[in-house]
């Protein structure tokens, strides 16, 4: 029984453009509701 391989294929630009969206997309909400709870907490201080 021969091991199951897998094809040696060089990592392209298009996964690299799919990782860059994939973190605006989850980015981006994310910074906005940090940024929304930051001015929120600073109203508690004042």
């Amino acid at each position: 029984m021969e091991p199951a391989t897998t094809p040696n294929t060089p990592e392209s630009s298009t996964s690299g453009l799919r990782l860059a969206i994939a973190w605006l997309v989850v980015g981006a909400p994310l910074l906005w509701g940090v940024s929304q709870t930051f001015i929120k907490a600073l109203a508690l201080f004042q």
